[in-house]
């Protein structure tokens, strides 16, 4: 079976490219990620953490 993937991954001209495009965005993806998180205010994230605790009905 992966016999007959792989000859017909093998014939598309051009097909190399899709793999570093995958990698790039996934990296891309968790990078700006990251960036955003450490950017977030400690404002923010301490509001945000005390939602659970309020007695509000």
């Amino acid at each position: 079976m992966l016999k007959f993937i792989k000859h017909h991954m093998d014939t598309i001209i051009g097909i190399e490219i899709y793999p570093i495009i995958s990698l790039s965005i996934f990296f891309l993806f968790f990078v700006l990620l990251l960036v955003w998180v450490f950017s977030y205010s400690k404002e923010a994230i301490n509001e945000l953490g005390e939602i659970p605790l309020k007695e509000d009905n």
